[in-house]
């Protein structure tokens, strides 16, 4: 099922795909609209909505589609979700297997290079994600 998704200019439309892309649980839509989101303005899109399926949908969105073209825009978006509203809350309430999934990605922005985002800045990310 194709999800149409464009860049939000508000946290109603921004919810609006996010549960869009989360009910088809289409992981390629939602890396379209990972990718026409600016980083620093996903803690104010996603508001106080957060919450765990739509927080993995976007860790696997970004490990399947978006990590291997821009490692760089994975590396922002992960460091503003961890600015969200509700963002402790949810990363207490994973699972294991879930949080494994975490460290995966982690795992392929450590193997690939960017100029934007320095191995120290990636490993102080990592604690603020609990890994």
């Amino acid at each position: 099922e194709k999800v149409a998704v464009c860049e939000a200019s508000n946290a109603y439309d921004f919810g609006q795909m996010v549960n869009a892309v989360s009910t088809t649980r289409n992981k390629a839509a939602c890396a379209e609209l990972l990718t026409v989101t600016e980083p620093k303005k996903l803690p104010a899109l996603l508001s106080n909505k957060l919450e765990g399926e739509i927080f993995l949908i976007f860790i696997q969105a970004m490990e399947y589609y978006l990590v291997g073209k821009d490692p760089g825009l994975v590396y922002q978006h992960l460091f503003y979700l961890s600015k969200a509203e509700r963002f402790k809350v949810v990363l207490a309430l994973l699972s294991t297997k879930e949080k494994e999934q975490v460290q995966q990605l982690f795992a392929l922005l450590s193997a690939s290079q960017s100029h934007q985002y320095s191995l120290e800045e990636l490993e102080s990310l990592k604690m603020v994600y609990e890994l």
